[in-house]
């Protein structure tokens, strides 16, 4: 299978349909001029999504949605995801309450992870609409750029990832980091490879996260720690891989599970911070 060439993103590119800001030169943007609750024509959509294919991260400010409207403008993307957590929470199974306040014993996704790649088919992206942001300042995500990761490592190094696969267990966070009571069967557990083509663009992805991923087969015990440890610190020490977004009430953000990490910094303790998010289901298994 042949997959076109990678182009870096132009930040000065031009959309007929809407005003782009980029936040750096390979990753996030703010869009402006579009309102989701709309009726988009097609070719609004077409670039929305070419837009979010090259910046992998989309960033609308000052949206007013109702959850009805937060998850038609999720659907346009894709089938909407259940959580692997939602037997715990009433509520809309589709979307995910991301609530932290002075009483949290934890504030989700705290840590650097892609969302729940212990799926099988994980979801292909997740838009997250927040409505209230800590007064003081704070509750910023972190979203680092997977293709540049791949790219910055040594070519012997990307060869060797290149064939291997891993397990991502999605007891690793709910059971071991939020001693959550699992479902009838468990959670999730899944093997995808250590590096990823992007399904629309080609591009090279490293697929691990500190989050799930639990191990590398066909490594010893020792080997798979170590060479998870050097990835996850690969991604977590290299500030050039990261957007920065920060939160201000009623902005939705739409990033692109295959090809980003992110990482919500609880740093406003013990101020509050209250979203909620959509995600979309991929069509495909993660991929070479």
């Amino acid at each position: 299978m042949t997959h076109p060439a990678v182009v870096a993103p132009a930040s000065d590119a031009t959309y007929a349909s809407f005003e782009l800001r980029s936040l750096t030169p390979h990753i996030g943007a703010e869009i402006v001029g579009i309102d989701p609750t709309d009726e988009l024509p097609a070719e609004t959509e077409r670039e929305i999504r070419d837009a979010w294919y090259t910046w992998k991260v989309l960033v609308f400010r000052d949206q007013r949605l109702t959850r009805d409207q937060h998850k038609r403008f999720a659907r346009r993307f894709g089938r909407l995801h259940v959580h692997p957590m939602q037997h715990l929470y009433r509520g809309d199974p589709e979307v995910l309450i991301v609530k932290t306040t002075a009483d949290s014993a934890y504030t989700s996704g705290d840590g650097w992870h892609t969302d729940v790649t212990c799926d099988e088919i994980p979801p292909l992206g997740s838009l997250l609409y927040v409505t209230e942001t800590p007064a003081c300042g704070g509750g910023d995500t972190l979203f680092a750029d997977m293709g540049l990761a791949y790219e910055l490592l040594s070519q012997p190094l990307q060869r060797f990832l290149d064939e291997l696969d891993a397990v991502h267990d999605g007891a690793l966070p709910y059971v071991g980091a939020y001693k959550t009571r699992p479902p009838e069967g468990g959670y999730p557990r899944s093997e995808h490879p250590v590096v990823i083509r992007h399904p629309e663009t080609g591009q090279k992805l490293l697929y691990v996260n500190s989050g799930f991923t639990a191990k590398i087969n066909g490594l010893t015990p020792v080997e798979s720690r170590t060479l998870l440890d050097l990835l996850f610190r690969h991604i977590d020490s290299t500030p050039k891989l990261y957007c920065r977004v920060e939160w201000k009430p009623n902005t939705l953000t739409f990033w692109d599970n295959r090809c980003t990490q992110h990482h919500a910094v609880w740093d406003y303790h013990p101020h509050s911070r209250y979203g909620e998010r959509v995600s979309v289901v991929g069509s495909e298994r993660p991929a070479r």
